[in-house]
């Protein structure tokens, strides 16, 4: 095991996130830390910063330089990122076609230089509503600004062609809402497509390993079902290979990529079972995804470099609303039977899929922390979406086993991932950002997706103030092994919508 320790100590893999957010840019990190594989990112300054785009050409120079990993195994790259500056870049007019495309020819230039490593690439098919900011301070000259996005959206979400008189009538209506700034987002969606089958070919000629498309929110009508086919009839022409996949997701595909490759350095293929909280569990829809999670979830273990099997060693353990009492209650005893049989088990927690019961979403983590089984899972993860969730637990047990498997294994890095999902997904969604929510109208602003300076600063003092003793509150009463090394939590972006966490622990193991 001290060999091994040796061996692998020195694997390094290079993201490029998505974008500068916790979910897209610091858990791949945190996942590599679990496995005690160094995940090198580039400067956070090139990444962005909501509204403010990356910098993908500064990135493909921090790519090819001295200060980027030598001989890295595995490269994990958004797309995105490279193409336009980041997801929020990528749904705005102003990139080109041609420049994307350019820029994913030098990212194909960088994959030559470095043959030995494993390249995968990730994506996304443009969500149908444009990013929805307020008309004031810095976002009043952002795309689509105030009153017009919404047009836009209930445009985006209507059938394609519309399909009744009341359709198209609607249609015509939001038309002239929208005015030239439906021609400028709809352009915006037809350079996306040509930008994600360049992707799609790149990959087919070879210069990537594996490409993952994921389908940003959208549900199961509206205009990106066209984009799905043109991608998808492109694929099964010449991506018969099984390296191209388009499937629900977005924010999670830098994590799922790192825990495939994480598998891949450990020669270790998942055989992952899933249990539901409810027999037909399987069968339910997620509002902004276009397939069954069921369908959702078998696609994303078999991104993660895994194989669905009822006898796997790896479970993870899907809650869903409108879960019976007494389906509740068998369901949480599996958890704390497999969890005390030394099981790998994984939690991915769906009732936010009922946004109305909050209830609901307090339960299952509070019955962990009672059972004293939440410290000895291997994943919990419960946020915004299927995809999303489970893009998180799934990458996360994956980097415990093969952390384990390679003799890196870090406990104390597993604690910090785990207490910062229990601290985000459960009290800063289910507790704090409701607070601060409530507050921000209270206090005349409804509008909580852009917040102006100095307001800004003061929620973000707000919201470390309340969740700061909630962390220290689950830190001892789920690892009471550990005691904080230093906490800092901030707002990343200029909204309430998520928060980031910097967890450090001291733990003392037995």
């Amino acid at each position: 095991m001290h060999i091994a320790a040796l061996v692998f100590a020195f694997v390094s893999f290079v993201v490029v996130p998505l974008d500068d957010r916790p979910v897209t840019r610091q858990l791949p990190q945190m996942l590599g830390r679990i496995a005690g594989v160094d995940v090198a990112l580039p400067p956070r300054a090139l990444t962005g910063n909501y509204l403010t785009p990356g910098d993908p050409d500064g990135i493909l120079r921090w790519l090819a330089s001295p200060a980027a990993p030598h001989d890295p195994s595995a490269y994990i790259v958004s797309n995105d990122m490279i193409a336009y500056g980041g997801l929020i870049a990528s749904r705005i007019p102003g990139t080109p076609a041609f420049l994307a495309i350019s820029r994913l020819r030098d990212l194909a230039s960088l994959r030559r230089a470095h043959p030995a490593a494993s390249f995968a690439t990730f994506g996304t098919v443009m969500r149908l509503a444009p990013t929805g900011v307020p008309d004031t301070g810095a976002a009043a000259s952002f795309f689509a600004a105030g009153p017009i996005w919404p047009a836009i959206q209930q445009y985006a979400n209507l059938p394609d062609p519309p399909q009744t008189e009341e359709d198209r009538m609607l249609a015509a209506t939001l038309q002239a809402q929208a005015g030239p700034a439906l021609d400028a987002y709809l352009a915006t969606r037809a350079r996306d497509l040509d930008v994600d089958l360049f992707e799609l070919q790149l990959t087919a000629e070879g210069a990537f390993d594996r490409v993952i498309l994921g389908q940003d929110d959208a549900g199961p009508v509206g205009l990106h079902l066209r984009d799905l086919a043109a991608l998808r009839a492109y694929a099964a022409e010449w991506n018969r290979d099984g390296r191209a996949a388009i499937e629900p997701g977005a924010d999670e595909l830098g994590m799922v990529l790192t825990g495939a490759a994480l598998a891949r350095q450990a020669a270790y293929v998942p055989h992952v079972r899933v249990v539901y909280s409810r027999a037909d569990g399987a069968t339910v829809s997620d509002p902004l995804e276009f397939a069954p999670i069921g369908t959702t979830i078998a696609d994303l273990i078999r991104a993660c470099g895994g194989v669905s099997d009822d006898r796997g060693e790896l479970t993870l353990y899907v809650r869903v609303p409108a879960t019976t009492a007494a389906d509740e209650a068998a369901f949480e005893q599996q958890i704390v039977a497999a969890v005390h049989g030394g099981a790998l088990a994984a939690v991915a927690d769906l009732s936010f899929l009922d946004s109305d019961d909050m209830d609901e979403q307090e339960r299952l983590p509070q019955a962990l922390i009672a059972a004293g089984v939440a410290g000895h899972l291997a994943a919990y993860a419960s946020w915004n979406t299927t995809a999303n969730t489970v893009g998180t637990a799934l990458p996360e047990a994956i980097a415990v086993a093969a952390g384990k498997r390679m003799g890196t294994y870090d406990p104390r890095a597993h604690a910090e991932f785990m207490l910062d999902r229990y601290a985000d997904d459960y009290a800063f969604h289910d507790f704090t950002r409701p607070a601060l929510n409530a507050w921000l109208s209270a206090h005349g602003t409804p509008d909580h997706t852009y917040l102006e300076p100095p307001l800004s600063t003061e929620t973000a003092d707000r919201n470390r103030a309340d969740l700061w003793p909630r962390t220290l509150e689950l830190l001892n009463a789920i690892y009471p092994e550990c005691r904080d090394r230093g906490l800092t939590i901030t707002l990343p972006w200029d909204r309430t919508f998520e928060t980031e966490l910097d967890v450090r622990l001291a733990c003392v193991t037995s």
